[in-house]
């Protein structure tokens, strides 16, 4: 596979540490609203190159950290009078709600920045020990300019970065550039005990700590979206080599911005799109997942509803097609051109993934399949074991996709639910609307108790049988 490395500018082969095995990061979000779109992309982009890598046969430990303490979950959990604890558990139960809507698998380790205060402290006085970073007045900073490497990701030197940086009301640092790796508490603020004071940690800080602790010293690669490049994935470099003494990954890759009707997306404008405002306006996660990954995932998305209409459109001419499929006579017609049809679109579909994870060409192969088989299903030349070998290559398809329902029945019977347990799922519902997630846990608990199972999906409740 080639990646374009933001490292060195160019498209590189890609060469893991250990035959056979990736280590992968990404920046996950930090939990204190619903995630947008421009969350959702790299969640679908970074899926989708986890799930090729496994798709190739590597071995991949993939992390995703939650930042689960920061100034806007403090702030939000200030005007809500609760523990900060309570906003980033609630946000990390509704991330999932919506990343498992987009089909998008949990990493190997989604570890939280609140369980690794430990090696965070370990990573900083070490810092402190060979003179990378200072104390001062229970804050520390990460001194830049003893980092001879700095803006190496970014490809502009410190003096440049240096350029309109102010030392705001506050902060003791020595240098505009230099950055907190911890800071000390202020008042209602939560707070662990240091060697500099009771604090808490810096942003950048946390992925270092935790890249370090659940994949070493150096990882193949790390990922996330273009806007991290500077500050955050540079102070991450800076920081993490300074502690290891060794490169801190070797490949970058940086998914492009996501602009809304050809302008940035901005609550102020009203183009601002949450994944639950997709899914109110009535599209599934799927169709949503598909409008985000057909541009190349460097390049800049110009977003639209008219996207996941046409994704709509796109996916409902699958599941009519992979029904046909199924529908087929008994038979082993065109059994050995349906193999030779998959084989090549196979090929061509690997050779435009492991290009630098170039999704539209990969779909590209995917419809001429498609367009070949129709073809031959006009002409009435295949049977069932030819319709079973098309059927198998798209789920091979839908391994790094995740987008086909595949093997979807052409409709799904509704349980039959009692009107009792229907009218409890109603009142959580309620509660979940009135933010009394208390009293919404303890009604899915009783539910659960009498046997059922309450299931949140992107396009709304669903009550099954435990």
């Amino acid at each position: 596979m080639k990646v374009y490395n933001t490292l060195t500018r160019k498209k590189e082969e890609l060469v893991p540490i250990t035959p056979g095995e990736i280590k992968m990061y990404a920046c996950g979000p930090t939990v204190y609203n619903y995630i947008h779109i421009g969350n959702a992309r790299p969640l679908c982009i970074f899926d989708i190159l986890r799930r090729y890598l496994e798709y190739r046969g590597y071995k991949v430990t993939f992390v995703q950290n939650f930042t689960d303490i920061d100034d806007k979950i403090i702030r939000r959990a200030n005007e809500e009078h609760v523990d900060f604890s309570e906003i980033s558990e609630r946000y990390i139960k509704e991330f999932w709600t919506d990343a498992e809507g987009l089909n998008v698998r949990h990493a190997t380790v989604n570890p939280k920045a609140t369980e690794n205060i430990d090696a965070i402290i370990h990573i900083i006085s070490t810092l402190i020990e060979k003179g990378y970073a200072y104390e001062a007045q229970g804050d520390v900073y990460f001194s830049t300019e003893k980092f001879k490497d700095y803006g190496k990701l970014s490809h502009q030197p410190l003096e440049d970065l240096e350029a309109g940086a102010r030392i705001m009301v506050g902060e003791v640092k020595r240098e505009p550039m230099d950055f907190a790796v911890w800071k000390a508490a202020k008042p209602g603020e939560p707070a662990w005990d240091s060697p500099w004071g009771k604090g808490r940690p810096g942003w950048h800080i946390e992925c270092s700590a935790m890249n370090w602790r659940y994949l070493g010293d150096t990882i193949d690669i790390h990922c996330g979206g273009q806007d991290l490049i500077f500050p955050h994935h540079e102070n991450e470099i800076a920081q993490s080599e300074c502690f290891t003494g060794k490169p801190f990954a070797h490949y970058w890759m940086h998914n492009g911005y996501i602009n809304v009707d050809n302008v940035k997306m901005s609550k102020s404008l009203g183009n601002f799109y949450t994944l639950r405002d997709l899914l109110n306006k009535g599209y599934s996660g799927k169709e949503v997942r598909w409008a985000l990954i057909g541009t190349h995932y460097r390049s800049k998305l110009n977003f639209n509803l008219g996207l996941c209409d046409q994704a709509r459109s796109t996916l409902k001419k699958f599941a009519d097609f992979f029904g046909r499929l199924k529908a087929l006579p008994q038979g082993t017609a065109g059994k050995e051109e349906a193999a030779g049809l998959a084989a090549d679109a196979d090929k061509k579909f690997a050779d435009a993934i492991g290009d630098d994870l170039n999704i539209a060409e990969a779909l590209s192969a995917v419809f001429t399949l498609e367009r070949a088989v129709n073809t031959a299903l006009a002409s009435n030349s295949f049977q069932s074991e030819a319709g079973g070998v098309i059927l198998e290559q798209f789920r091979r398809f839908d391994r790094v996709l995740a987008v086909f329902d595949v093997d979807a029945a052409a409709s799904e019977e509704a349980e039959d639910v009692p009107a009792g347990i229907m009218a409890l799922a109603q009142k959580r519902i309620e509660a979940r609307k009135a933010k009394d997630f208390k009293t919404a846990d303890e009604i899915r608990d009783s539910l659960k108790a009498q046997g059922w199972v309450i299931i949140d999906t992107p396009q709304g409740m669903k009550v099954k049988k435990a």
